[in-house]
């Protein structure tokens, strides 16, 4: 397995691009649109230097990464005489559905076909092809090449030997890999999703502010960031869509998104992707609490 074709050029996308480069995988960054690849590239290359200004890795690496990607904006071209696809498109089932019927049709037939979903079924993604056996979850963290954790996960049809394959070929790219079962959320947003939920639901109810919620779970539960910029840095637009996925998937009111996330997101405060969310990051001042609106 040399070949790795990564779909979506976006946070995760770039980020999984550059693990697979900076390993001496030949990468085909694949995305429909040619100013998303070079946003891509460029923070491929800014995570490139700042990993070079700490002598963690040589000019001759940083070099070698970026000449082992290469871009596509078609799919049919992107996929061609690739060993595995790893699909980092938005979280959107019908996307996904699409993309994977596409994939079907064109990939090479002995190709695996992963997705990084960080919620919807692999068993409802592998149905979309006629090789399910051959479908995976490989959902790495944020950032990428920083975190260690990739999630397999399994659909219903899923291989042994596609499992083997992609548990061991996690491990050659320095990552730490661990199989859970086809669930919505999996183990990681299953357990995460509720509580920044639970802390919005906090915020709303107007237990405490911004500053003293996430005050509270840093020092009081040492967790390095606490849930309501977490959520920012993730996404409240991807929070709200991974909580509604295991809400119809459970049809359980624990996974009901909060109002507040809910109104937020429909006003275009996303976190930190668009400047504003539980803080503010439009300013000088990272991450500063947008305190006025939430009392």
């Amino acid at each position: 397995m040399k070949n790795i074709a990564v779909i979506g050029a976006g946070t995760m996308g770039n980020g999984i691009a550059h693990v697979f480069a900076q390993n001496n995988y030949n990468v085909h960054l694949i995305d429909i649109s040619q100013d998303a690849i070079n946003k891509g590239i460029s923070t491929i290359t800014k995570n490139l230097d700042r990993l070079l200004a700490k002598e963690k890795i040589t000019e001759a690496i940083k070099t070698q990464t970026l000449n082992n990607i290469t871009s596509f904006t078609s799919i049919v071209e992107g996929v061609k005489n690739i060993d595995l696809v790893v699909e980092a498109a938005t979280e959107n089932v019908d996307l996904k559905l699409k993309i994977f019927k596409q994939l079907d049709d064109v990939a090479p037939q002995n190709a695996i076909l992963a997705s990084n979903t960080s919620s919807i079924s692999i068993t409802k993604i592998a149905a979309a092809t006629k090789r399910p056996e051959k479908v995976i979850g490989m959902h790495f963290m944020n950032p990428v090449p920083i975190m260690k954790l990739v999630e397999i996960i399994r659909g219903y049809n899923t291989s042994n030997n596609v499992t083997k394959t992609i548990m061991e070929l996690s491990e050659k790219l320095h990552k730490v890999p661990v199989e859970v079962n086809d669930y919505p959320g999996f183990v990681a947003n299953r357990i995460l999703m509720p509580m920044l939920n639970e802390a919005i639901e906090t915020l709303y109810n107007g237990v405490a502010g911004v500053y003293e919620i996430d005050t509270v779970m840093k020092l009081g539960m040492v967790h390095p960031m606490g849930p309501l910029q977490l959520a920012d840095f993730i996404g409240l637009d991807v929070c709200l869509s991974i909580l509604n996925v295991m809400y119809d998937g459970f049809k359980n009111p624990k996974y009901a998104p909060c109002p507040l996330l809910v109104n937020m997101v429909q006003a275009g405060k996303l976190g930190a992707k668009s400047g504003e969310g539980f803080y503010d990051y439009s300013t000088s001042k990272k991450a500063e609490i947008i305190s006025k609106q939430f009392q």
